[in-house]
């Protein structure tokens, strides 16, 4: 199929402000433009198709929600097992009502202090929403993006739409909308191109369909962050502690990223872990060795602390070095004490299968 391609770069919160606030004309036909894209890749939405469209952590790939014939859709054009559940996003709180069937207290304190943003609630769904979107699962996964143009998109659709990462399945999630065409160009309708994404990696999902509050997947939204809003604590699902991939073999995961390779570059990948000095020496005694053997070698190091950044690259480096034609990377481990670099180091450590070298 021919895929459309919309440029939405101004809607941005900034030029609405200066259209909306301080009149400037060049602002107002630059968002009137913008949202013309929107409405026309929300006809899309309402025809049954795929549009891909920019959030604040990375590019999703969404269909109407309860058009199950839709959300099949996603799953082909990516290439998705279908027992991987898919997370729905809407544009207002009260569009939650259409799809779980309670808010327990602890929900609506984690929708108010943190929607709009990245986390992902999973609670137990209502018997419209298909089975298709959960994976099988009586538990649905849904969450409110922090992005103009994800929430225009949504509301124009006038559905929650289902939205996966807009990749191949297994691939590095996409951050930018040239990402998203190198793997969906041809294979859906329509990408809303804007800027790239904020954030970097994939929202938290918490479990609490369960009564406690369980991680699912880590993410910008840290156990410590709603540990601290709910007065409880917070566990960690088991699979996000193996370190062999053992646990990717679970049956019925309840999120995105729980089974299956995830977030893999096409090259060879070994993340390195130790003390920096120690880790800095052995990647260049690596990197020359196997360049003596006639392989391309890409590194990916950063600051130990640097868990923003890393967030934010981590992916696009990835891409860039499957670009470079490399054959193998080597990667430094970044310190998992902090919420957000264990989430940094979840995705690493599925993108490199597992293989760590203690040095």
């Amino acid at each position: 199929m021919d895929t459309a391609i919309y440029d939405v770069n101004n809607l941005t919160d900034e030029m609405s402000e200066r259209a909306e606030v301080y009149g400037e004309e060049e602002a107002r036909r630059a968002v009137a433009a913008a949202l013309c894209a929107v409405e026309e890749a929300a006809r899309v939405i309402r025809r049954g198709g795929l549009v891909a469209f920019p959030t604040e952590t990375v590019y999703g790939l969404g269909a109407d929600a309860f058009n199950e014939a839709a959300v099949r859709k996603i799953y082909a054009a990516k290439g998705r097992p279908s027992d991987n559940p898919m997370i729905v996003h809407v544009a207002r709180a009260s569009d939650i009502g259409a799809l779980a069937a309670a808010l327990t207290p602890d929900a609506v304190r984690l929708i108010e202090s943190f929607w709009p943003g990245p986390l992902t609630l999973v609670l137990r769904k209502r018997a419209e929403v298909p089975l298709a979107v959960t994976g099988g699962l009586d538990t649905v996964a849904v969450r409110m993006p922090d992005d103009p143009v994800a929430l225009a998109l949504i509301r124009r659709a006038e559905t929650p739409l289902a939205a996966p990462s807009a990749n191949i399945s297994g691939r590095p999630s996409p951050t930018t909308a040239a990402h998203v065409l190198q793997d969906l160009a041809g294979r859906v309708d329509a990408i809303l191109a804007g800027r790239p994404c904020r954030i970097g990696i994939e929202s938290t999902v918490l479990d609490l369909s369960e009564g406690a509050p369980v991680i699912l997947r880590p993410g910008f939204v840290t156990a410590d962050h709603i540990a601290a809003l709910l007065g409880k604590p917070v566990g960690t699902d088991s699979a996000l502690r193996a370190r062999d991939g053992s646990a990717d073999a679970a049956a019925a995961p309840k999120a995105p990223g729980m089974k299956y390779r995830h977030y893999a570059p096409k090259a060879e990948m070994m993340v390195l872990e130790g003390r920096r000095d120690r880790v800095k020496s052995e990647m260049e005694r690596l990197k020359i060795l196997n360049e003596r053997l006639g392989r391309r070698v890409g590194t990916l190091l950063f600051e130990e602390t640097a868990f923003l950044e890393a967030a934010h690259r981590l992916f696009a480096e990835l891409r860039a070095l499957d670009d470079a034609g490399v054959d193998l990377i080597i990667a430094g481990a970044l310190g998992t004490d902090d919420g957000l670099g264990f989430a940094v180091m979840n995705r690493m450590m599925k993108a490199a299968g597992y293989h760590v070298i203690r040095v």
